[in-house]
Formats: structure tokens, C-alpha cells, sequence
């Protein structure tokens, strides 16, 4: 069996992180190397490898980190906001527990796709 992901760590508590929201369902966290001045990460408890590992049954759990991320909208009262999620090595993904990546703050256009985090 392969060893936690840092994420399922700081879901555990055994790893500090700055917690700005959770629920049974997930945990949301501030970026330790933000791309924007509001970078979030939304982890769910559940340890889905990635978007692709998720199955049929993960779909209200899907819905539910997207509906988050609309709520850390309104709460953050942010004027827009991007969500990336990173599939696999070669998208990008270096942390292997599913996570959206909630960036605002900063104005954004197509060019900032390659810098994606």
C-alpha cells in the first residue's frame, strides 16, 4: 500500500495547514505557494487519486466540491474566481488526492492557462 498523500496528512491533522472551511465531506485549505492572492485548495476526505479514479457513486460528492466552491465565493465575497483541476501527471497534478484549485484576486486570461497550477 502506498503512503498518505500530504493531503489525507492534513486531513488527519498530522500536518499543519491553514483551514479556511470543512464539513464532513471535505476541507478547504489556503495554497502554501498561491498562484493568486486568493488560492484555495477544496480536498475531499475521500482519497480519489483524481477526477479519472472517481466513479458513479462520487457524483453527489463531485457536486458537493463544486457547490463549496461557490459558497467560499459568497463568503469571500469575490468578484469571480477560477477552479482547476489538475488529472494526472502530465496535466500538471503533483499531489495524487483529488483537489479543485480555487484562484481570485487576480485578473486572468487564456495565457495564464500555461501557468496553471
Amino acid at each position: 500500500m502506498s503512503a498518505p498523500s500530504v493531503f489525507s496528512s492534513i486531513i488527519a491533522g498530522d500536518v499543519p495547514a491553514e483551514r479556511v472551511y470543512e464539513d464532513d465531506l471535505c476541507i478547504v485549505i489556503r495554497d502554501r505557494a498561491p498562484q493568486a492572492p486568493t488560492h484555495l485548495l477544496i480536498i475531499p476526505r475521500k482519497p480519489l487519486v483524481n477526477l479519472s479514479a472517481a466513479d458513479l457513486a462520487d457524483r453527489p460528492l463531485l457536486g458537493h466540491l463544486m457547490w463549496v466552491a461557490g459558497e467560499l465565493g459568497r463568503r469571500f465575497e469575490l468578484d469571480g474566481f477560477r477552479l482547476i483541476v489538475n488529472n494526472g501527471r502530465s496535466a500538471g497534478q503533483t499531489v495524487f488526492h483529488l483537489h479543485l484549485h480555487l484562484l481570485a484576486q487576480r485578473e486572468m486570461c487564456e495565457r495564464d492557462l500555461a501557468r496553471a497550477p
